[in-house]
């Protein structure tokens, strides 16, 4: 038995594991996997899932054109036992493991959003250099409704009564929340998830989560079992936690802000020189952001709602104008210290994969690098000031991302072909849908 199986075994012991959740992290950043008895679960083995399992849409749907074997193959599901962490919220002493996906010859499959993330870092590794990225996530607490054509609505918090306006930063506006933030902190805790800071966003009961920086791999696993465990604890008192970009007409939409920066083999930032200055590195990081992100945008924003959240004067990004310490811009650098210098990424919704907006961030950063691409200037004014350079539609940025032969090269051809595939399937389905707007305005007025 292989050392990472022999730990995985030693944990389930020490735990009195009954039950093992075997999860990978889908295309939409969802759980998939099997649960297994503890008695029939081989770590040295691990298991096995079909193939096409990462081609399917956010309905369960797939794409018209097969991008797996035909023959619907199983892949090996491998398990990494530095995942391994408790179900807090089960019944019966139950471990929870994220798997890797291999093919049976021993290589990476190539369409996990696991092994794409891999994939990007090595990029790194290769150049003696590692990335380090900080996540902040926004979600929204909303009522229970069950039926998906009536709009969401805040819930109702310990004084019995909904949220009136806008409580940006407001400690009583999370404390109306406490049976739910208690459980969360609690259970994130016993999962090892590194929370930060918790506050109250702009919207009426959006609440934003801050986790330590860190290895993107390991932020990446923290993020997708974040959203899990949110959604369990928001149920059990009795309302939704949704990660949707733009859940509620009228209120701001919700974003996952990527703080990135590079470190050297001996962990010096490379975004400063010596003397504490901006370095080249630095600069060319943020040119080739803003060279790449508009052809990476369905990984920032990945469905028909994403692009309802980016739009002027929502205190959401619509170009890739940078500056310091300006919130306006799509690409933002903190205060910091020349140790802590960073580029803080604001397109992505929080409505994303972990895995491949991490990776497409640091993708683009990683081509600025290495063909040393200058940026613009930076910005002091209001960049909502300035023109659209993002894709307004997902059909658009399905396109600009199919024409990016620098990211196919990156992220590999068969990965970008069937990603794309995916986003387009998803874009015909909502599009079959007529909307209550078009029946209340256009069904007796035109």
């Amino acid at each position: 038995m292989n050392h990472n199986a022999q730990a995985i075994q030693q944990w389930l012991d020490d735990h009195h594991i009954t039950e093992v959740e075997c999860l990978i992290p889908d295309m939409t950043g969802l759980a998939r996997g099997k649960i297994v008895p503890r008695h029939k679960y081989n770590p040295a083995e691990g298991l096995r899932l079909p193939e096409a399992v990462l081609s399917m849409t956010v309905t369960g749907d797939y794409p018209e054109q097969d991008f797996t074997a035909v023959s619907d193959p199983d892949m090996r599901l491998i398990p990494d036992a530095s995942t391994i962490r408790p179900v807090p919220w089960a019944k019966e002493p139950t471990a929870q493991i994220i798997h890797d996906c291999v093919n049976f010859d021993g290589s990476d499959a190539d369409l996990a959003p696991r092994n794409v993330l891999k994939r990007i870092l090595k990029l790194y590794e290769q150049q003696g250099l590692s990335a380090i990225v900080a996540p902040e996530m926004e979600f929204y607490l909303v009522e229970v409704q069950p039926d998906e054509d009536i709009p969401l609505r805040p819930p109702v918090g310990r004084t019995r009564r909904t949220e009136a306006g806008m409580q940006s930063f407001s400690i009583d506006a999370v404390n109306e929340y406490d049976d739910v933030f208690d459980v969360m902190y609690d259970w994130c805790e016993a999962q090892g998830l590194a929370l930060d800071t918790l506050i109250h966003e702009m919207g009426t009961a959006q609440m934003e989560i801050n986790l330590d920086h860190g290895d993107p791999l390991a932020l990446a696993d923290q993020v997708f079992l974040f959203k899990r465990t949110v959604r369990e604890v928001a149920i059990r008192n009795n309302m939704y936690a949704t990660f949707m970009a733009k859940p509620m007409q009228g209120q701001p939409g919700s974003a996952m802000h990527i703080h990135q920066s590079v470190v050297d083999a001996d962990g010096r930032n490379i975004f400063s020189q010596a003397d504490g200055s901006p370095s080249d590195a630095f600069l060319h990081f943020i040119g080739g952001l803003q060279t790449y992100l508009p052809a990476a945008m369905p990984f920032f924003a990945p469905y028909v709602n994403s692009y309802r959240r980016l739009s002027r004067f929502t205190s959401a990004p619509i170009n890739l104008s940078w500056g310091y310490d300006n919130r306006t811009c799509g690409l933002r650098v903190p205060h910091s210290g020349p140790e802590a210098r960073r580029v803080e990424n604001r397109l992505a919704g929080v409505d994303v994969n972990p895995y491949l907006a991490m990776a497409a961030s640091l993708a683009c950063g990683y081509l600025g690098m290495q063909q040393r691409i200058a940026p613009s200037e930076p910005l002091s004014g209001s960049a909502y000031e300035q023109p659209h350079q993002l894709p307004r539609h997902l059909d658009d940025a399905i396109d600009t991302l199919l024409k990016c032969q620098p990211l196919a090269e990156i992220f590999g051809e068969h990965f970008i072909q069937t990603y794309g595939a995916i986003k387009e399937a998803e874009y015909r389905e909502y599009f079959d849908v007529i909307s209550p707007w078009e029946r209340r305005f256009l069904l007796l007025h035109v």
